[in-house]
């Protein structure tokens, strides 16, 4: 046995010379996976510019560097890369989209919060992205709320300031379009908290930011969407 069980740590010798390369090697694993946190999950191409110790997991059809190492993590030591396979059960927080993560054995499961035996989870997700006001009465985002999704609610901030005639703005979904919040600011930092009773939406849903008292001309809000999926059991 060369590597420990759990996280592939180096092991020295018996009577090994240059003790201090191993054990060395040991520690900055050791230091790259405590705390487990990502850059990234989903790069391929390995990061020339990468600070030491900074880790990501590798992605399927990685190249360069990270040719064959599918599923490892790739840890940033002395200008090239340490490879270490995850365990079953390893959490992680991935910096790139803020999300926690689970090592499923295959994959990591954004925003899993839990994982039964035959591979079923529960994930919370919050999902952020900016939307950029077009003149008009009423702007739709892309659609954001997945289908089967348990949402709990929206959040934002006006991160340019709302210009037009409009005097408030509100934001909702089809159908109801003060659902998350109304009377919202227009000035820079303006911000909206829109806890929702927690509801399923069972197709793929759009937000709809609409203009009160008047029109848009312009302006920039960045909106949260914060829910829930369930996943279903791997096939028998």
């Amino acid at each position: 046995m060369t590597d420990t069980a759990r996280m592939s740590l180096p092991l020295l010798a018996p009577a090994q010379a240059q003790k201090h390369v191993t054990v060395n090697e040991a520690l900055l694993r050791l230091d790259g996976m405590t705390h487990l946190t990502l850059a990234s999950v989903g790069v391929v191409t390995p990061p020339l510019a990468a600070p030491e110790g900074e880790l990501y997991a590798v992605p399927p059809g990685a190249v360069n560097a990270w040719a064959g190492q599918d599923g490892k993590l790739a840890l940033r030591v002395a200008g090239g890369w340490v490879f270490v396979p995850p365990q079953r059960g390893w959490r992680a927080f991935v910096l790139d989209t803020g999300e926690a993560a689970i090592w499923d054995g295959a994959d990591w499961r954004a925003g899993a919060v839990t994982l039964s035996p035959s591979g079923a989870a529960m994930s919370l997700k919050s999902y952020e992205f900016d939307v950029t006001l077009s003149a008009g009465s009423t702007v739709a985002t892309p659609v954001v709320i997945p289908s089967r999704a348990l949402l709990f609610g929206v959040t934002g901030r006006v991160i340019t300031a709302i210009t037009g005639s409009a005097t408030t703005w509100s934001l909702g979904v089809q159908g109801d379009a003060g659902r998350f919040g109304t009377g919202l600011g227009l000035a820079l930092n303006s911000w909206v908290n829109g806890p929702a009773a927690p509801v399923v939406y069972w197709a793929p849903t759009a937000l709809e930011i609409s203009a009160v008292g008047g029109v848009f001309a312009g302006g920039a809000v960045r909106l949260v969407v914060h829910y829930a999926e369930v996943s279903l059991p791997a096939p028998v």
